[in-house]
């Protein structure tokens, strides 16, 4: 398996939930990390936390948001790192809303955050790979870019370009040396929802039952460490609900009486 000890590795929305838990267990496996979010005051707490364990750890503020503004991150991470060894695209937002309900600048920003920024930060770092002729990108996605659900047409419609994106980079890259992990949790005690926007692009700021009873953080962020070191391509991590995935591939009629009776919260 890899060894993470004095690895670089970038991992974003770092300030919370299954960034932060990442953000610890791979402190503890002695790597050099990068954290980003677009909140410095909880990104410098994570730091602290982190720096019990390893001897590096930066923070770097980050708006997926805001492509144009990527270029000067990147610049200004590798001129303090030299080289990203790791690349952890974390960073997200969801939605709680029906689609007749969204305004189109809702569907575009949760595209721009999920998608557009996400593979322009990796276009940026990429080359600095390809320099070195290794690497290793991974991109948390969700179950449901394995699926459509009520309440989550754009942010399934990301996950879905997500999914697609990297599979198909994963392919183009293997020459290189350069692995690609996709992850797709399902439900992780995490603020998600409370995050979450709405049809008007107000936050959510409810946490969803089956959010709050879902894995905890740590847990996944264990999984995820270990996928890392055994190079996996795709995998699923969660409870029970990871069964919905199964039966879209191979039942999807009952997938399609189900979905339209399950709580989407």
């Amino acid at each position: 398996m890899k060894k993470l000890k004095n690895k670089k590795i970038w991992i974003t929305g770092a300030s919370s939930g299954i960034g932060e838990a990442l953000a610890l267990a791979l402190a503890r496996e002695g790597a050099d990390l990068i954290l980003s979010s677009r909140n410095l005051e909880k990104l410098e707490k994570v730091k602290e936390a982190c720096l019990k364990y390893t001897s590096f750890c930066m923070v770097q503020l980050l708006d997926l948001s805001d492509t144009g503004s990527l270029d000067v991150v990147v610049e200004n991470v590798m001129k303090k790192v030299g080289g990203i060894d790791i690349l952890i695209n974390n960073a997200g937002r969801s939605q709680r809303s029906l689609a007749k309900e969204t305004s189109f600048d809702v569907d575009r920003s949760i595209m721009e955050i999920n998608f557009f920024g996400v593979i322009k930060l990796t276009k940026l770092v990429l080359p600095y790979m390809l320099e070195k002729g290794t690497g290793h990108i991974v991109v948390v996605s969700s179950i449901t870019g394995k699926f459509g659900f009520p309440l989550r047409t754009a942010y399934s419609a990301s996950k879905h370009a997500v999914q697609g994106y990297f599979e198909s980079l994963r392919a183009e890259l293997k020459a290189d040396n350069i692995k690609v992990t996709i992850v797709s949790p399902g439900r992780v005690k995490t603020n998600i929802s409370l995050n979450a926007v709405t049809g008007d692009g107000t936050p959510y700021r409810k946490m969803d039952d089956g959010q709050a009873g879902g894995m905890l953080p740590e847990t996944c962020a264990s999984k995820i460490v270990k996928a890392i070191k055994k190079e996996r391509k795709d995998i699923l991590v969660g409870n029970s609900e990871l069964i919905m995935v199964y039966i879209r591939r191979f039942f999807p009629a009952l997938y399609h009486r189900i979905v339209t009776k399950t709580s989407a919260v």
